[in-house]
């Protein structure tokens, strides 16, 4: 590709010295001259296991039993789940006001879903549903 480019553009130098602007007078004479760069030495391997592309590994979700968090404060809620694997949590208000839960030690978790006890994949939602302790 490089190659067939530079002798375009020698063609159209070319074509372009040979014009003439003026009566009489004729453009200098332009060279112009390319190169090719010699071929690599290549040595053929036959292509082996290692030289593929690799197959992707489907991996089985990781189970987990979920940890029973009732009746904790909110905030040791969370770690406990942490602790135990599960990363993807969230924490609703209880009561139903949509509060949200500025301080977690301030809160206590009367209900997790899904229940304690269950086997599940360690990226499932995991909802702990709290409420002011006091209240």
């Amino acid at each position: 590709m490089r190659t067939t480019r530079h002798f375009i553009a020698a063609v159209f130098v070319t074509a372009l010295a040979g014009c003439s602007t003026g009566a009489g007078s004729s453009a200098p004479a332009v060279t112009v001259t390319t190169t090719r760069p010699a071929p690599a030495e290549t040595t053929r391997k036959p292509i082996t296991q290692e030289d593929k592309e690799p197959t992707p590994v489907v991996e089985k979700a990781v189970k987990k039993t979920l940890p029973n968090v009732v009746g904790m404060n909110l905030q040791k809620g969370q770690d406990t789940m942490q602790a135990a694997g599960f990363y993807v949590l969230n924490d609703k208000d209880a009561t139903g006001q949509n509060r949200l839960q500025v301080f977690d030690r301030n809160w206590v978790v009367t209900r997790q879903t899904p229940a304690a006890g269950r086997k599940v994949p360690i990226d499932t939602l995991v909802t702990l549903y709290a409420k002011k302790i006091g209240e």
